[in-house]
């Protein structure tokens, strides 16, 4: 029996699998650095039924760890509760933290060994400089000596860094033994005016950085990839792609969206049907320099 083919039939869509997903759990944050990530800027902390129907919601999806994030999460009142909430849906739970406040700090020491990782996040002398924050990397390599963690990362945003700096972050780094991600600061062109800085005056700076980390820490080829990523988004609005992150992100008030600074999203409480429709629809969103920056899977080691 011959068989009859079809060629002109289109393959069937491939489903994209999420497998993460960073949940916001406030939208305002007291820390409020000047070139702060955050997607979303409202008062009011991510209340448990709406995170709880969220893990539901995502744990269907196929969704399999979390990050918590903010605002910062160590400020939110039922932090211990969202994270063991996550343990009972079988998800694992990861943290991305300011907290330098001993009181704060406390708090995620007490949860650590319900973590698989923490990431605290610092700035170097010019990024703190230019976002008004006091995040060291000596302030944040405490809070991480304190917090024992299955894993721990020290994120470091960094801008203007001179050759003595980066060779005391690599010390400590190193007596340390966390890991590290680098992040160069992500300006648009509004805080390129207010710094005095035009685009091509912000891109030698970034390449100087990265000239000067690379004779101190060995930049993986996924890190070198990603600076040149946000470079061609900088220079050519128009080449910027379509978001395909395996990530998802939840806001603190419930929203499922493809992107955290994306358009368009749905609730947690809508019917599963709606979830699934949004979920595999095409993405809408294209991707920019500061949802680069935060959806990135990429450690720099040192």
């Amino acid at each position: 029996m011959n068989t009859v083919t079809h060629p002109e039939s289109p393959p069937a869509p491939v489903l994209q699998r999420f497998r993460s997903a960073l949940i916001s759990t406030a939208g305002h944050c007291k820390i409020a650095c000047g070139f702060c990530f955050r997607a979303d800027r409202a008062h009011g902390f991510l209340d448990i039924p709406t995170y709880t129907r969220a893990l539901s919601r995502l744990k269907e999806t196929g969704v399999e760890a979390v990050c918590l994030t903010g605002g910062e999460p160590a400020h939110h009142p039922n932090l211990r509760q969202l994270v063991r909430l996550a343990h009972q849906f079988g998800t694992s739970v990861s943290i991305v933290t300011s907290a330098r406040d001993p009181d704060d700090v406390n708090r995620l020491a007490d949860l650590a060994r319900l973590l698989t990782n923490v990431t605290v996040s610092a700035d170097s002398a010019g990024a703190m400089q230019l976002g008004r924050t006091s995040r060291s990397v000596v302030s944040a390599i405490t809070t991480l000596d304190q917090v024992p963690a299955a894993e721990r990362l020290l994120h470091l945003t960094y801008w203007n860094l001179t050759a003595d700096e980066c060779q005391d972050i690599y010390e400590r780094v190193d007596d340390s033994g966390v890991q590290i991600q680098l992040s160069p600061v992500a300006l648009d062109d509004a805080a390129l005016q207010r710094a005095g800085y035009n685009f091509y005056d912000y891109l030698a700076q970034q390449r100087k950085d990265t000239d000067l980390l690379g004779r101190y820490f060995q930049l993986t080829p996924r890190f070198q990839e990603h600076l040149t990523t946000l470079r061609t988004m900088q220079l050519y609005t128009e080449r910027r792609p379509s978001c395909a992150s395996a990530a998802l992100y939840v806001s603190a008030s419930g929203e499922i969206r493809r992107c955290p600074y994306g358009k368009t999203g749905v609730s947690v409480h809508a019917p599963r049907a709606e979830i699934s429709r949004f979920l595999h629809a095409e993405p809408r969103d294209r991707t920019t320099p500061e949802c680069a920056a935060i959806c990135r899977a990429d450690n720099t080691f040192e």
